[in-house]
């Protein structure tokens, strides 16, 4: 099992990584093609959420699965092909970006290069994937962790133990008005 570099921002507002412009950029395409979708069909019977998740299918998101646990999430993606030094994953306190990139050859290529042959069709995705995760709870982005083993990648993220500030309850006498 190959451990994965985690870039860790624990501010969140500080977005100065090239990876959330990159991805705000492919949610904006996703957008746009999940409206084409929905125009296509004629805006009708509540297709949203299935016209926006094929959409990320199309245009580049791995298959991907988020367990929640009582301590922990624990994100598995499906990254055939890609070796640890062609993944990055980003953390921040409610969010998992994972990014990877290979190179295009494949095997086979260098003799297309020299007219041996050539690709008829092909239903290879892209090499150049990304998948974006919210969180319902905040995480310890020091803590989360990631290896790749037999083409799935695993993100795990510990929960935040910081409790939201509480309030002190206070009395308030009730005075009668006799």
């Amino acid at each position: 099992m190959a451990d994965i570099n985690v870039e860790k921002v624990v501010d969140p507002g500080k977005r100065t990584l090239p990876v959330f412009t990159e991805v705000e950029s492919l949610m904006d395409r996703i957008r746009s093609r999940a409206f084409e979708m929905s125009c296509g069909r004629g805006f009708g019977g509540g297709h949203a959420l299935d016209d926006w998740l094929a959409a990320e299918r199309e245009l580049c998101w791995p298959a991907g699965e988020l367990i929640e646990r009582d301590k922990a999430y624990v994100l598995s993606a499906a990254l055939a092909g890609f070796e640890p030094a062609d993944i990055s994953v980003t953390a921040t306190p409610r969010e998992v970006i994972i990014h990877g990139k290979m190179k295009a050859e494949r095997k086979g290529e260098e003799e297309a290069k020299n007219g041996e042959q050539q690709v008829c069709w092909s239903e290879f995705r892209s090499n150049d994937v990304y998948r974006r995760v919210e969180l319902a709870k905040d995480i310890d982005v020091q803590s989360v962790s990631a290896s790749l083993k037999n083409g799935i990648l695993k993100v795990v993220a510990t929960k935040s133990e910081a409790k939201p500030q509480e309030k002190p309850s206070r009395v308030i006498p009730i005075s009668s008005a006799a």
